[in-house]
């Protein structure tokens, strides 16, 4: 599943007239980038959640004929519903076998085939597989020494989540790459602690991951670039120039 329903806020005034998916670098979109290196890992179905400019989205992938891939439209454009609430109403395209969910304004070098390998033969059959790195930010997740979530940390305030966050060994903290492996177990998880129809899936675990296990897949030479920033644009030509 691709992400594809955010505003864009932080790349106005692009995005007043355009979706972030479309945002164009080096004469391709951040859609085609990402179904691009879906396509190349062997992924050739599809689904791409929609809500900012989404006939824009429907409009551009049926002029390019998906790309050559089967790609499913989940249609949020009555209400956004964030990546939890987005993937629960997906569920039906995605609930028969295990799938990678990512957002649509990341770049990276990635290699899919061996995040699914390091998913599938992960001990205690996690329900998400999530890739992390080291790179600076405010916001991490916290993973012990087998690397499960435990929580999660914003260093700038110092607030904690779980807020009675007991763990007493060394938790690593780790950035969320917006890349991950899920179970169709996931589903049933989300179902039964929905308090409300939006919610982010980070919430999602950790509500759950003194229960489950949610792993962290920290890909060696891994380099990756959220283009978020209408500041980081120019940036963002060259590593994608550099990357893809």
């Amino acid at each position: 599943m691709i992400f594809a329903a955010g505003l864009g806020t932080r790349l106005k005034p692009i995005t007043d007239t355009i979706p972030k998916a479309l945002l164009p670098l080096n004469g391709k979109t951040l859609l085609q980038y990402q179904i691009e290196s879906l396509k190349k890992a062997g992924i050739t179905e599809m689904v791409v959640n929609v809500h900012h400019f989404p006939d824009m989205i429907i409009h551009y992938l049926q002029e390019n004929n998906n790309f050559g891939c089967t790609i499913h439209i989940s249609d949020e454009r009555d209400r956004l519903l964030d990546t939890g609430g987005g993937l629960l109403k997906a569920r039906r395209l995605l609930q028969d076998d295990t799938f990678l969910a990512c957002n649509v304004d990341i770049l990276s070098n990635i290699n899919i085939p061996q995040l699914f390998h390091a998913h599938t033969n992960a001990p205690n059959a996690p329900i998400a597989t999530l890739v992390v790195s080291e790179r600076q930010t405010q916001r991490y997740l916290l993973f012990d020494e087998t690397n499960n979530l435990k929580g999660w940390i914003n260093i700038a305030t110092g607030e904690t989540r779980p807020c009675s966050l007991t763990h007493t060994g060394y938790l690593h903290p780790l950035a969320f790459s917006g890349m991950q492996i899920l179970s169709p177990m996931i589903f049933n998880l989300l179902e039964e602690g929905k308090g409300k129809d939006r919610f982010s899936l980070i919430d999602a675990y950790l509500s759950i991951c003194n229960t489950e296990s949610v792993k962290a897949f920290e890909p060696a030479d891994y380099r990756m670039m959220d283009v978020g920033k209408i500041d980081h644009l120019k940036e963002a030509e060259q590593f994608a120039a550099d990357i893809y």
